[in-house]
């Protein structure tokens, strides 16, 4: 019995690890959030032509999902001038803060 709870412990911190490791390798939130509000928010608050998002606007794995597969498909010109850098940085604060994060957080 002591076996299987063990084993269980271990997959179940394996797979949280693992869950952190997905989110952007190497950005730094702080410098994530600063860029956000410089080249995001303008389109993406209310009553502008994106619709509004905050970091709360999707999970962990959405975030994730967003800057590996879809790179702004509606609006890819909003990336150009942005270094592979500064789009981690934007990606760990989106995750850093998102719906299902341990602190979710708007970007005021």
């Amino acid at each position: 019995m002591k076996t299987r709870s063990i084993q269980a412990l271990t997959a179940a911190l394996l797979l949280t690890v693992s869950a952190g490791l997905a989110a952007a390798d190497g950005g730094n939130p702080k410098k994530g959030k600063h860029l956000y509000k410089k080249h995001c928010k303008a389109c993406h608050s209310q009553s502008s032509e994106g619709m509004e998002l905050t970091p709360m606007s999707k999970t962990m794995s959405q975030w994730d999902r967003f800057f590996d597969r879809n790179k702004h498909k509606a609006k890819p010109e909003a990336f150009e001038g942005l270094s592979e850098q500064a789009l981690k940085d934007i990606q760990q604060f989106l995750y850093n803060h998102a719906a299902d994060s341990d602190q979710p957080a708007t970007c005021g």
